[in-house]
């Protein structure tokens, strides 16, 4: 079993771990060869594809990148769907770009070969023979560690029959979006397709009949615990976590707390811990919420004891997501919390699907104007409605995220909303919601210049009123020739 963390005196911090999140960086192959690495693909290679699987199925870990599914059924699906279609392909999700989340950019920094070497494992597990790491093109100290590693592990002999692509993509959100990441990398713009990836992955040169064999897509943090697990096995990786949830997970706090930070705790540490020993606590008074992303339920103040779990997280109506913890104390108003998750989403939707941009736009509208104390009952009647609206024939969860964050804040805060419209509160300006582009020292830094993004995905002074799959329609984007068509 890993130890628990300690402080600087030696003391135990209960709750932290440190299995993929190491304090001191490996600034070489040899530092994490010396800490023990590789041992996990050199486990794979004595293993039949379907004993790895089995392994990891054994582990129980589930993604970690938002919706927590099983990784070895996962795994297995793509391996099912490969057979006689040629090689499947391994794609390594790490365009992180969840408001509140930094976990995936942070174990890049401190160990790019921990991701590659799960890589190289899944690829062996489901008979791939390309692994594409997933990045934007803006997170340029990542990409360059990951380049460097790849030649380091490539130069040693690892995965020598293996092809690598380290694909540089856009800062949109929905790049991340598992679908619309194989769109981008196959040359087109990040907008979610209706074929899922672990049907027909990438348009590699192996197409059979027409269309490309599956994809696995995996997260950062879930393929980074893929070797340790290989190589000690699955009850060592179940003996931290829960029984639903087994194995760390890597928390990100920021907001309204004395700092902000990321680090690795069992799963199970209760929120309120994850909180204090990476965040110190709120800035003033209480925690009044803790929004997930903006992806699920809001938690409010008077929950966030929850063990950080998939099943205890459910069982208070909400979910972990990337474990990204946004943080709002006493000071703050819930209504320009929900402007501000509005127009994030409102913006980064592509408008596939009418309602996600339209509805977004009307909510946006009016809970800025909610903001101003400027609203009717019936404006916010129209907002208690299009938030039910907003998700309707939805081809990804970006319309049902605007639904469900929006829901939870009218039912957990909805008189903060009434007093805006009686005029009892004060006018406020939306709270950014927003991707970090990094953490510096204990302070996150948010992307600012989101504030001026258009809903057609531009920076021009006014809207088009079009939306990004019009305006976009039959535009190469420059990242066509970076990809698999160079």
């Amino acid at each position: 079993m890993s130890p628990d963390a300690v402080d600087e005196g030696g003391r135990r911090i209960p709750g932290r771990a440190h299995r993929v999140l190491h304090t001191l960086p490996d600034r070489t192959l040899d530092d994490y060869l010396g800490r023990g690495g590789g041992r996990g693909y050199l486990a794979a290679q004595a293993l039949e594809p379907d004993e790895i699987i089995d392994i990891v199925l054994e582990s129980g870990i589930r993604g970690r990148g938002g919706a927590g599914f099983p990784a070895g059924r996962k795994w297995r699906t793509v391996a099912g769907n490969a057979r006689g279609h040629g090689p499947a392909t391994v794609v390594v999700n790490g365009a992180e770009g969840e408001p509140g989340t930094f976990k995936d950019r942070s174990i890049l920094r401190a160990s790019p070969y921990i991701v590659i070497e799960g890589a190289l494992i899944a690829a062996r597990a489901i008979g791939a023979d390309l692994i594409v790491v997933a990045l934007k093109e803006s997170f340029r100290a990542e990409v360059g560690r990951v380049r460097d590693a790849i030649e380091e592990i490539t130069e040693a002999g690892y995965g020598d029959t293996i092809d690598w692509l380290v694909f540089e993509g856009p800062d949109e959100y929905l790049f991340g979006e598992e679908s619309a990441l194989l769109e981008t990398i196959d040359g087109r713009f990040p907008f979610p397709r209706i074929v899922p990836t672990f049907r027909r992955g990438v348009d590699t040169a192996h197409a059979d009949e027409g269309w490309p064999p599956p994809a696995l897509v995996n997260n950062v943090e879930t393929i980074s615990n893929i070797g340790r697990i290989l190589a000690r096995g699955a009850d060592w990786f179940r003996s931290m976590g829960t029984a639903d949830s087994p194995g760390t997970v890597v928390c990100t706090v920021t907001g309204h707390t004395r700092r902000h930070g990321v680090a690795e705790f069992r799963m199970g540490t209760p929120l309120s811990d994850v909180i204090e020993l990476i965040g110190g606590g709120p800035s003033e008074g209480a925690i009044k919420a803790v929004l997930p992303g903006v992806a699920n339920p809001v938690i409010p103040g008077d929950a966030i004891d929850v063990p950080v779990s998939y099943e205890g997280f459910s069982a208070i109506g909400s979910g972990i997501g990337s474990a990204g913890f946004i943080v709002f104390d006493e000071t703050v108003d819930m209504v320009a919390v929900a402007a501000g998750v509005s127009r994030f989403l409102t913006v980064e939707s592509c408008g596939q699907c009418t309602p996600c941009k339209f509805d977004g736009i009307t909510l946006t509208e009016l809970l800025t104007k909610l903001c101003r104390s400027q609203a009717t009952k019936q404006d916010l009647e129209t907002i208690r409605h299009r938030a039910g609206t907003v998700s309707f024939g939805a081809r990804c969860y970006l319309g049902t995220q605007q639904e469900v964050v929006l829901k939870s804040l009218l039912e957990h805060f909805g008189h903060e909303f009434e007093a805006h419209v009686a005029g009892r509160a004060a006018p406020v300006p939306p709270v950014l919601i927003a991707e970090l582009t990094d953490i510096r020292g204990d302070l996150a830094v948010l992307d600012e210049r989101h504030l001026e993004k258009q809903p057609d995905w531009t920076f021009n002074p006014r809207w088009s009123n079009s939306v990004p799959v019009e305006l976009l329609s039959g535009v190469q984007p420059p990242w066509h020739a970076r990809g698999l068509h160079q």
